[in-house]
Parts: structure tokens; C-alpha cells; sequence
């Protein structure tokens, strides 16, 4: 019937899919497409029958085969790993039985690791699985096929996304309001655990806005709102998500951000906003995969508030007040 040989609809499907065909045709208990960044290795998509792991697991990468694996330094399948040294030193040897391995990489067309997909068995099998090297590395090439595929299609949904929610910016700055922020922050989630993307929230909360309004009026407060949306605007990239949430709190999303991307943003805010003669409270955290962006927002946001009790703890003489109505 056609609708046995049907195309898949995106890179999870696609992995699923693959997952199951290998396991049914080389045996080995586990099958896993997973990501790498760094010090991470998350599970993507995983056909278990033996370990209990689950799909959005978390591993360090230099403990893995994985990472063996991908440096070249012991072959892609090893029917039995008490046979090369190099496999049983790797730490997560000493943490779980495993007998037989697996695992080529998954390489964007760019050449960079993108994760691997891979198998291990707590028993030895026999020789002839190495006879399927061939077999695997092809369905490795026609996933990451699927993947720039569906990589092409998620800019083409954000920018869709970011057009539906533009009723619902903040007349005063221009910037998503909390409604479009917590619409866009629940799609970028879902993104980040089907590809394993990176991301990171940064809280920026103004220090003097009640002080300016007070002294100032509403009109010089608005222009210091104005002016920070601006600023904020000026140090992310153009499918970040920036967000005022509350009178004088914004939010940034980075999407597919690392800690050094994340960090080197809050530095260029920093920068931007002590140029402007504008004071404010700045904490920013990093997506894990375990446990989402939410709980990341959550985090940055009370490091922002510790730097800004930390700051009324120290008595500083304050600086000329910046007139906001210029």
C-alpha cells in the first residue's frame, strides 16, 4: 500500500524509524541519535530494551565511545570492546555493561560534528555485524539529509511565528510583550528538545525607572524604556526573541546559543547600556537539557535579582542623574 512507504515528516520521525530498522536488523539492545555541544551529549530519539534509558537523557561526551568514536580513535564497530583498550578506559565503561558498540557520526555539510548514531549491546555479538558498517553510515548521511532539510523549514516557521505574534508587541517599545513571549519561548522549547538545540535566557532588569519617573516624570522614563529596547535590540542576533515583560523588565531569548554566545551578549548589553548612562540588573542562564528553558528564564532571573540586592547592599555615591528628556 502507499501508505507503507509514505515520507516522513521531519528529522524525529526519520529517527525513529532508523532506530527501529537497526535494531531489528543488527540485534544490539540500544539505538540512539544523539547530539553533542561540547561537554553535553544529549539523547535525541532512543530504542531501548535493556539500559532504561530515555529519550532527552544527559551524558558528558568525553566519558562516552561516542567521542572515541568520532576522533578516530578506535573503529565504528567493535562486535567486541574487550578487545580494544581505548573503549575500556572511556569512563562510561566502568558505569554500565556493555559487551558490543556501534557508532558513526552524524556531520553536517559543513563538516562539524553534529551528534552521532550509535548502539551498544551489554553482550559481545558476532564479527559479521561489522559486515553493516556500510549499511549504518548510509542511514547516518540520509538523517542528517532529513536534518538540514527540517533545519531550512524551522527559519521559514520563526519567521512565520514572529509574524503572527506582532499584534501583540508593546506600543511603548516596540518589543514582544509577555503574551508573544511566552507563546514564542514554548515553540523555541519544543525545537531545543526535538534537535537538541542550545539556548539561553538573559533578564535584564532596569535599576533607577521608579527614580527617573519620580524625579523626571513619565515622559523620561518612557524615553529610558525606549532607549533600553533599543540597546537590547542593538546586541542580539536577528532571531533572537527580546521581550518587555513588566514595567521595567525585559527578557532575551538567544536561540541556538552556547555559554560563550550567551556570554559574550550579556557583555555587549552591558556595554551598550553603561555608554547610555543606563543602569540595570542583568542575570542570564544557560538551556539544559534536562530540565528546559523555563527552568533556565527562572535562574537568570534570580541572578538578576541577586546582583541587584547586591548593589543596594554596597553604597556607592551616585553618579549626575542622566536627563532622559534629551
Amino acid at each position: 500500500m502507499l501508505e507503507d512507504v509514505k515520507a516522513y515528516e521531519n528529522f524525529e520521525q526519520a529517527s525513529k524509524a532508523v532506530l527501529s530498522f537497526l535494531q531489528q536488523r543488527l540485534g544490539l539492545r540500544l539505538w540512539m541519535v544523539t547530539r553533542t555541544d561540547n561537554q553535553e551529549w544529549v539523547v535525541l530519539n532512543i530504542e531501548d530494551n535493556f539500559y532504561q534509558i530515555q529519550a532527552g537523557a544527559v551524558f558528558k561526551w568525553s566519558d562516552s565511545f561516542c567521542s572515541r568514536m568520532a576522533q578516530g580513535l578506535a573503529p565504528r564497530i567493535a562486535p567486541d570492546v574487550s578487545q580494544h583498550p581505548v573503549y575500556l578506559q572511556a569512563p562510561i565503561a566502568q558505569q554500565i555493561q556493555i559487551g558490543a558498540y556501534v557508532g558513526v557520526p552524524l556531520v553536517d555539510k559543513h563538516g562539524l560534528l553534529f551528534g552521532t548514531l550509535c548502539a551498544i549491546d551489554p553482550q559481545p555479538q558476532s564479527q559479521t555485524i561489522e559486515s553493516e558498517l556500510p549499511l549504518v553510515e548510509l542511514c547516518a548521511r540520509l538523517l542528517m539529509t532529513i536534518l538540514e532539510s527540517d533545519m531550512q523549514k524551522v527559519e521559514a516557521q520563526r519567521h512565520a511565528e514572529r509574524a503572527d505574534q506582532d499584534a501583540l508587541k508593546d506600543g511603548l517599545t516596540a518589543l514582544y510583550n509577555r503574551r508573544a513571549w511566552d507563546n514564542l519561548l514554548m515553540k523555541e522549547e519544543l525545537r531545543c528538545a526535538q534537535y537538541g538545540y542550545n539556548a539561553a535566557v538573559i533578564v535584564v532588569d532596569l535599576d533607577l525607572l521608579k527614580h527617573i519617573n519620580d524625579k523626571q516624570g513619565h515622559i523620561a522614563g518612557d524615553n529610558l524604556l525606549q532607549n533600553t529596547a533599543k540597546h537590547l535590540n542593538e546586541a542580539v542576533l536577528s532571531h533572537d526573541i527580546v521581550a518587555r515583560i513588566g514595567g521595567d523588565e525585559f527578557v532575551i531569548l538567544l536561540v541556538e546559543a552556547d555559554e560563550e554566545r550567551a556570554k559574550q551578549t550579556v557583555h555587549n548589553i552591558s556595554q551598550l547600556l553603561q555608554a547610555a548612562s543606563i543602569e540595570a540588573s542583568i542575570g542570564y542562564d544557560i538551556r539544559h537539557p534536562m530540565y528546559g528553558i523555563i527552568h533556565a528564564w527562572n535562574h537568570a532571573d534570580r541572578k538578576m535579582y541577586n546582583q541587584k540586592i547586591s548593589k543596594r547592599r554596597v553604597e556607592i555615591p551616585k553618579p549626575q542623574e542622566p536627563d532622559y528628556f534629551l
